[in-house]
């Protein structure tokens, strides 16, 4: 048993506690974190993005999704805490098995700062709760210090839109809404709405903030103590500030705002729970902002090239690794103009690897590259035009025809979403069906969402939109949206095949949306199985290989471009 946990429950018996929960976030429902709040990783010894912990005296339990079923697995083996693996028939939600497993008098205890309001509530249904403990803290010794970055502004030319102007339609939203006040804690929404960066999270373009939205000001809570501008406070002093607020309607959304943050309102200020206006504002990319995420995509294009160019030419005469073949596709796209940091850290999975979803390479599981099978890269740049994510899976020598086969059908099912053409407000839900039908046909399928949002400059996972068949999932969809298009399919202990793109909405002659593909890479050749593809699929690959070929070629070398030429030349039956 890790010693973490051990402590964990010592601390626990000193407050008094029956249960203690660590989600994987920070004060403003982050899905990628500062090491500062990497609790649950530092008592489980889980690294992946999603997950809760959930501690009693007895037992301990990991909640996380279909992404990290084998990654989990594998790390909380002997630590002593089991894997709860969510949407799973038979497994609990988490409140569930509180009600189950917790007497009557039961305390629960969570760090309230880090759980959302609304499931704070739901807590508050089962047993006692106290929302001022942050125990995991209290046991790591040598936690990370959060050290605030620089806030810096963007350019008009970038963001296609003044703050000024985004906080007037705010503000138009907050009127129709008949709100007061209206408070945002998504970090992504906050530098959005300001026009404003930073680099407190990795990966990450923003800052910690808060923001709190009035009729004649916007405050904006930050670290960054040199940043001096009107109605900028402290960071912490919103805890503070919401206190005091006079009675009034708040615009808020329970399910991210902190439980620890709602409680601090007064009783005479009431709550409007909504999804904030800012989430579908920024969706809803403007002109300035999709040419210039379209630039970001030509020179990601080009950085994907040359690294698939040099790992075919290279794999077998030098020894290559997952992760030397991770930092030379971070080369290719650093050495392009404006890239300053990736999006997040790159998959590089080899063969078994590439069927862990999120898997990340160490120096314990590192696998050499041999001249055959399957390498899987899940990769993305941030871009001083652009924010990007996209996903190959590259053939590095001779292939099974089943190999080739799931490399196709994955290619269908993309290849199907890329072509859909839909009534303006159908859900992801709708277009994750249409998606799967081709791996389902063979009795396969994926255990992750088949779509995200992508920011502008922010987080390469962004709502409110996203294609999925888990429940919840019903965000419209409407022209400007940037989506990613990410089927696969996965077999444990063999090979994983994942193809992404992403597609930005837009609206169609015909009065539908469609989709348009921004991603200029080509799919590997020696991978397909054409007889495998209809006629208008088999269309539809063409003239995307002709569109990679004119975009990308001139921006690579001769070479490249020569062996560019013929990966993406007509494939005929």
């Amino acid at each position: 048993m890790k010693q973490q946990l051990i402590d964990l429950r010592a601390r626990m018996q000193q407050a008094g506690v029956n249960a203690y929960i660590i989600p994987t976030t920070d004060f403003h429902g982050s899905e990628y974190v500062n090491d500062y709040f990497k609790c649950r990783k530092f008592i489980s010894g889980f690294t992946g993005s999603a997950g809760t912990l959930v501690v009693t005296a007895d037992e301990a339990w990991l909640w996380t999704d279909g992404r990290y079923f084998l990654q989990a697995q594998d790390q909380l083996s002997g630590s002593g805490i089991g894997l709860m693996k969510m949407g799973e028939p038979g497994v609990p939600t988490i409140e569930d098995y509180l009600k189950d497993t917790l007497a009557k008098d039961a305390v629960i205890g969570f760090d309230g700062r880090v759980c959302d309001y609304a499931f704070g509530c739901r807590l508050e249904e089962i047993a006692k709760v106290r929302y001022e403990l942050d125990l995991a803290g209290d046991i790591w010794a040598d936690r990370p210090a959060i050290k605030p970055s620089k806030i810096y502004g963007l350019p008009l030319s970038v963001t296609g839109e003044t703050a000024a102007s985004k906080l007037s339609r705010v503000r138009s939203y907050m009127a129709d809404k008949g709100a007061d006040y209206h408070l945002i804690t998504k970090l992504e929404e906050i530098a959005w709405l300001f026009n404003v960066r930073g680099a407190d999270v990795a990966n990450t373009p923003v800052f910690f903030s808060f923001a709190l939205i009035e009729k004649e000001h916007a405050y904006l809570y930050i670290m960054d103590e040199t940043f001096c501008e009107e109605d900028v406070r402290p960071y912490f002093q919103i805890f503070e500030d919401v206190k005091t607020l006079p009675e009034g309607t708040m615009l808020l959304d329970e399910s991210i705002v902190s439980y620890a943050l709602v409680r601090s309102l007064p009783e005479s200020v009431r709550i409007i729970n909504e999804e904030n206006p800012v989430a579908l504002m920024k969706a809803l990319k403007n002109d300035d902002e999709i040419n210039s995420t379209k630039n970001a995509h030509l020179k990601d294009g080009a950085a994907m090239v040359n690294f698939i160019y040099w790992l075919k030419q290279t794999v077998g005469k030098e020894e290559i690794t997952e992760i030397s073949a991770a930092d030379y596709l971070e080369q290719c796209r650093r050495a392009q103009d404006g890239c300053y940091d990736l999006s997040f850290t790159t998959i590089s999975g080899y063969m078994s690897n590439g069927a862990i979803v999120h898997y990340e390479a160490t120096p314990e599981t590192n696998k050499t590259l041999k001249p055959e099978g399957f390498l899987l890269v899940d990769s993305g740049g941030q871009y001083a035009d652009g924010t990007t994510d996209i996903t190959r899976t590259i053939a590095l020598g001779p292939l099974s025809e089943k190999m080739k086969e799931h490399y196709t059908t994955v290619l269908r099912c993309h290849i199907h979403l890329a072509m859909a053409k839909f009534p303006a407000g159908t859900t992801g839900g709708e277009l994750d069906t249409l998606t799967r039908k081709p791996l389902q046909a063979l009795g396969l399928d994926y255990n992750h969402g088949t779509g995200h949002g992508v920011g502008h400059l922010l987080s390469v996972h962004e709502g409110p939109q996203t294609i999925s068949k888990k429940p919840g999932h019903d965000a419209p969809f409407y022209a400007g949206m940037v989506t990613s298009n990410e089927p696969g399919v996965y077999l444990e202990g063999e090979y994983g095949i994942r193809l992404e793109n992403e597609i930005l909405s837009v609206d169609l002659p015909s009065g539908q949306i469609g989709f348009e593909t921004i991603t200029f890479c080509p799919f590997d050749r020696e991978a397909i199985l054409p007889e495998l593809l209809t006629a208008e699929e088999l269309t539809w690959l063409n003239e995307y290989h002709k569109e990679v070929y004119t975009k990308i070629a001139p921006r690579v070398s001769e070479d490249t471009a020569a062996w560019l030429a013929e990966e993406t030349a007509e494939i005929t039956l």
